[in-house]
């Protein structure tokens, strides 16, 4: 009989050695690494969760990439902002204390501090972060605001705000220095005066005038052109008599010349004397002290409010439509003013024709429709007023500057020129508004005096192919923050975006450019009044007012975005964790446990290898 050797390999104990063997090496990989597995079929039933939860960590740690980026750009805007804060305390503070000494060009020092400001400003509206302009809206790659020189002087093609600054000075005062005011003596005894040309909107406006002049006729403010007249009548007024004249500005404030009745020799200052001998000296006095004092207004308030408003021109995007001057239909007609109703039988103070029942006017798409009473919404009473549907007109074009009415010429303000459109399905009554053609469009800016020589000019005409851009970013309509949107998590977004023609930022730095760029005669008999009505008014431009946007507003704003960033960054900082734990449960191995197993594991294959000893040493003498 013989016996079979023993195959060991194929033998049952075998096969338990080498799956121990196998356990232990997988144990010590997991002892050595601290995963499961280094696969993904070896990690369980729970790997699904871990892939899930590894997909969310990636998203999250792309939204910190992208917090971190937009955190560098609103640092580096909010620190540019805050320059400008401090410009403008600085421009402010010069322009409220100047003195005016002027130096050989003309200039107060506070005012050479201004000029160095506005290069100081345009190259912090020029900031960058990497290839990426901060103030240019979408237009990341475009330079926010031109180079500083180009802007004040120009280029070899294109005009700079100093040179449209002159022109409006020339146009507002006129070849005769009187703000295109025109003085005359009617008769022995009597005094007019009259604006230049009807609807012009250049020079001194005659707003109103009032009298105690004992005897004397005072007839106006009427007409086209707008005009009034005293009339002495051949007689004295009393010492101590008052006449009156106010005045309405490029800009848009008012002054008022007071003239008193004197019999004091000298005469004093504001006065006109009264010639007891010759009541038609009186008169001739009182015409040649009018002629002075309105002199005075028109070379120092009128040149102060002409160089803001060519800032107005040159900078501000916003503009206007102006229509021509007309009367109601009164017994005795005069201009249209904001009271004058948009319908009426004759003589009324209303427009003719006017408007009726059922017809409309369409502003920018919004359509307005007249009824006869009970106006709700987006309707007009036939008799309201022109000041009504003036507010309408504001509300609907969002403007900033409300429109106005001024010796019977409506002038439309808009922030937005090239989207101003009004029509009317009644284009009579519109013509009677003063607006001859249909649409309604406004003058692109900026603005620039039409005509030469600039003293004589009446109109304003869109000046951009021959004048410098001093924006060049993007200036589409919409929010300036919506230009630059970041995604920060799942299901956020923060705007940050910002352009230097946002209304805080172009109104700063359009004062700053009028008052470093004005300049006047060292010795002129006027220049002190000139520089003192232009510091008191670039004071009042960089003071922030109610409702108007400050440059801390923007601030706000992107300080806004940056806390969202912040609680989103702390809620994906706790997810994080939450995460990772999900993973590290799903695919960790806990070393403890493998050492246990890996123990268990070596005392079996100690016995393993024991009881294969034994058999290996069995002979058929021990079987037996």
């Amino acid at each position: 009989m013989s016996i079979s050797s023993i195959n060991y390999s194929s033998s049952v104990l075998g096969s338990q050695i080498r799956n121990i063997n196998q356990q232990l090496t997988d144990l010590s990989t997991q002892l050595a690494t601290g995963k499961l597995s280094q696969n993904y079929s070896g990690m369980g039933t729970n790997e699904g969760f871990a892939i899930a939860s590894r997909s969310q960590l990636s998203n999250i740690a792309a939204y910190t990439d992208t917090m971190t980026n937009v955190n560098v750009n609103i640092n580096l805007a909010n620190t540019a902002l805050q320059a400008l804060t401090t410009i403008r305390s600085t421009v402010q503070t010069g322009a409220a204390n100047t003195a005016q000494s002027l130096n050989v060009n003309g200039q107060t020092v506070a005012q050479n501090t201004a000029a160095a400001q506005f290069g100081s400003m345009v190259g912090v509206l020029n900031t960058q972060s990497g290839n990426r302009y901060l103030f240019s809206g979408t237009a990341v790659s475009t330079q926010s605001v031109a180079d500083a020189g180009d802007i004040i002087n120009g280029t070899t093609t294109q005009s700079g705000f100093k040179t449209v600054m002159a022109e409006r000075q020339a146009a507002d005062l006129g070849a005769n220095g009187m703000g295109r005011l025109v003085q005359t003596q009617p008769t022995p005894s009597s005094v007019q005066v009259s604006e230049d040309v009807a609807g012009s909107p250049f020079g001194l406006k005659i707003a109103a005038v009032s009298s105690t002049l004992t005897g004397a006729t005072v007839t106006g403010p009427s007409g086209s052109p707008v005009s009034f007249s005293v009339d002495l009548n051949g007689t004295n007024p009393s010492n101590g008599d008052k006449l009156s004249v106010k005045f309405t500005l490029p800009d848009g404030t008012t002054e008022q010349i007071d003239l008193t009745a004197s019999t004091a020799t000298p005469t004093p200052l504001g006065s006109f004397a009264i010639d007891a001998i010759t009541p038609t000296n009186t008169a001739s006095n009182l015409n040649t002290a009018l002629n002075t004092a309105i002199q005075k207004l028109a070379n120092t308030s009128l040149v102060a409010a002409s160089a803001i408003v060519a800032g107005d021109n040159f900078f501000n995007t916003a503009s206007s439509a102006i229509g021509a001057p007309v009367n109601n239909q009164a017994a005795t007609p005069a201009p249209i003013t904001g009271a004058t109703a948009l319908s009426g039988a004759s003589p009324s103070d209303s427009i003719s024709p006017g408007f009726v029942a059922g017809d409309s006017i369409t502003v920018n798409g919004t359509t307005l429709s007249f009824v006869n009473s009970g106006a709700t919404g987006n309707q007009l009473n036939v008799t309201d007023s022109i000041q009504t549907l003036l507010g309408k007109i504001d509300s609907i074009t969002g403007t900033s500057k409300p429109s106005t009415i001024h010796g019977g010429a409506i002038t439309i303000n808009t922030d937005d020129a090239a989207t101003l459109n009004i029509s009317s399905s009644n284009t009579g009554a519109l013509g009677s508004l003063g607006f001859s053609s249909s649409p309604v469009t406004a003058q692109q800016p900026p603005l620039r005096v039409g005509s030469s020589p600039a003293s004589s000019a009446t109109t304003l005409v869109n000046g951009s192919a021959n004048t410098v851009k001093w924006y060049q970013g993007n200036d589409s309509p919409g929010s300036p923050r919506s230009t630059a949107v970041a995604r920060v998590d799942d299901s956020i977004t923060v705007q940050y975006g910002a352009q230097a023609d946002e209304d805080a930022i172009r109104r700063q730095l359009q004062a700053v450019a009028v008052f470093g760029t004005f300049s006047t005669s060292p010795t002129g008999t006027y220049s002190g009044g000139q520089v003192s009505a232009l510091s008191l008014r670039v004071t009042q431009a960089l003071t922030q007012q109610p409702g108007q946007q400050h440059v801390e507003d923007i601030q706000t704003d992107i300080a806004m975005a940056q806390n969202t960033m912040k609680d989103a960054s702390t809620r994906q900082t706790q997810a994080k964790a939450q995460l990772q734990t999900i993973i590290d449960q799903a695919e960790s191995a806990s070393p403890d446990q493998v050492a246990s197993e890996i123990l268990s594991l070596q005392n079996a294959l100690q016995a393993s290898y024991q009881t294969t000893s034994n058999l290996a040493q069995l002979s058929l003498v021990k079987f037996l």
